[in-house]
């Protein structure tokens, strides 16, 4: 398969399928009732980061422009051209990307103390000053009271577009102050449509995609991108074989996890053997074939190991092979 390419959403100039969160937003920005901060929710890859993009794009004066749909403008609009080159006056970007291009665990305290300057000032060129915190799931805890601070003291003429993926985690005192919008999957049909046009993988890879995705389709580009269909294959492969397990293909998987990239391929395997217990389980279940006590096990095992791997910086082989145990307990059930 070619090399898929994943733009990040500041390139991106249209949206698929959330026109109702648009069109709220538009209301307000039209009618001068703008909320000073507003969290942006829904699952990964719906949409929610290209839309604070969009949404700033018109704070910071680009026109309209309706063939990119309700907040769409032009991206040959200087603002736009701006927004893409990060050197928007107006615009403070918080992500986990730090300076060197490198992905950061957290976003840091010093990262989001910067909003209170930033707000402190009056828009340099623009109607707005415009922050954007993606993904405020990932601020660790002293950099979220820094911008439960900044939210106690809404800035004039300041609006700050929080992206979260799991709102239930952040601080009730961030969502109290906030205005919400909810993002939805765009559908397991639409999101392979979505594929299909972006890449090269035929219809059955771009379906299975999409529902890997659960209907995201920028999550189901991701995922083409960082070949999960070869770690949804390996995981079938060895769910299929148990209670026997291929060593020479656990080593080769096991190999193939070493490095930056090995990271992305570990936890995509890890998210992919979890997805195919749980299926597994629920159709023992449906068939009255038990105990799953143990398929439960192997499944919390697979979805606690790559958190553990991450934060404790523990061998990945090992911990596939924990897990590999696990499954083949399961199994012997």
């Amino acid at each position: 398969m070619a090399e898929v390419e994943v733009p990040h959403a500041r390139e991106v100039y249209e949206l698929q399928g959330q026109e109702p969160a648009e069109a709220a937003f538009e209301v307000a920005r039209a009618r001068g009732r703008l909320h000073h901060a507003w969290l942006l929710t829904g699952p990964e890859g719906v949409g929610k980061a290209t839309f604070a993009y969009r949404a700033a794009r018109r704070l910071l004066g680009a026109p309209s422009d309706e063939c990119y749909g309700v907040l769409g403008v032009d991206p040959g609009h200087p603002v736009a051209r701006q927004v893409a080159a990060r050197s928007h006056p107006d615009l403070l970007v918080l992500e986990r990307e730090g300076p060197d291009g490198k992905a950061r665990r957290v976003i840091p305290v010093d990262d989001a103390r910067r909003l209170g300057e930033f707000f402190s000032k009056s828009p340099a060129t623009a109607p707005h000053r415009v922050a954007i915190v993606d993904a405020a799931d990932d601020l660790n805890p002293s950099a979220a009271n820094a911008i439960l601070k900044t939210l106690e003291e809404p800035p004039p003429r300041g609006v700050l577009l929080m992206v979260s993926h799991a709102p239930g985690g952040l601080l009730p005192t961030i969502r109290s102050r906030c205005r919400r919008l909810a993002f939805q999957p765009l559908g397991v049909e639409a999101t392979a449509a979505f594929v299909r046009d972006r890449t090269a993988v035929n219809p059955e890879e771009a379906l299975r995609l999409a529902h890997m995705a659960d209907g995201a389709p920028g999550r189901a580009l991701q995922l083409a991108a960082t070949g999960a269909l070869k770690m949804d294959d390996a995981a079938r492969e060895l769910i299929g074989d148990l209670p026997q397990v291929d060593e020479s293909r656990a080593l080769q998987l096991a190999e193939s996890f070493r490095g930056g990239a090995g990271s992305v391929q570990f936890q995509l395997l890890f998210e992919r053997l979890a997805a195919r217990v749980h299926a597994l389980a629920m159709d023992r279940a449906g068939q009255g074939i038990g105990p799953l006590d143990r398929w439960a096990d192997a499944w919390e095992t697979l979805q606690r190991l790559p958190r553990e791997a991450d934060l404790l910086n523990l061998d990945r082989a090992d911990a596939l092979y924990t897990a590999l145990g696990e499954l083949r307990r399961a199994a012997q059930t």
